[in-house]
């Protein structure tokens, strides 16, 4: 299995398999989002973490479909971590909700992601959100190996994704069965994640 990509974005960084992107003068997802030139009306209704996520995702697959046109997209899982979720809608929503609204209710939910995503870009294999307090290469790794080895999946989207209040941390990466990369064990998910938040 090989990592052919990975997308880090935080407050200090933009970049792309190690290369720096420019960043948006005040980086806000919409920010970055309209810097990237895409169209997807869905986007504006999205809660802050799903906003964050779909903009790494668009990073990771540099606005084309090339790194998965020739894999069945049933064969494409998502398998991402968050700590805080949907942190800030659940504040909002418990707060000042007069009458709940399902438009609303189903950003309460931290897998809300992998189904923008999923819709986005078509994929159709297994998903998987885990909820830890930090970025855990082992959880990761053990995860995605089993979906790729033993769960009849060709590719995974990855990662660790969370935005609270102001802060936001993505870490993304494309992980194929075969091709060319790096190498794709706990200590490379690490060391990955680490460059990116030097």
């Amino acid at each position: 299995m090989v990592v052919n990509h990975w997308v880090v974005i935080n407050r200090d960084v933009i970049a792309r398999d190690n290369v720096l992107l420019p960043l948006p003068e005040h980086h806000t997802p919409e920010q970055v989002y309209t810097a990237l030139e895409c169209s997807y009306p869905k986007f504006y209704k999205m809660d802050k973490l799903c906003k964050w996520t779909l903009v790494a995702a668009e990073y990771l697959f540099a606005k084309n479909d090339l790194l998965y046109h020739e894999i069945d997209k049933n064969k494409i899982a998502v398998a991402l971590a968050t700590s805080h979720g949907c942190i800030d809608v659940d504040k909002r929503y418990f707060d000042g909700i007069a009458v709940p609204s399902p438009a609303l209710f189903v950003y309460t939910l931290p897998n809300i992601m992998l189904g923008e995503i999923s819709i986005r870009h078509g994929f159709k294999g297994e998903q998987l959100c885990m909820v830890s307090e930090a970025f855990d290469s082992e959880e990761l790794y053990f995860s995605v190996h089993r979906f790729l080895d033993q769960g009849g999946m060709d590719a995974c989207l990855c990662g660790w994704a969370d935005a609270a209040d102001d802060a936001y941390d993505l870490y993304l990466l494309w992980v194929t069965k075969h091709g060319e990369g790096l190498n794709f064990t706990p200590a490379m998910l690490r060391e990955l994640y680490q460059q990116g938040h030097k």
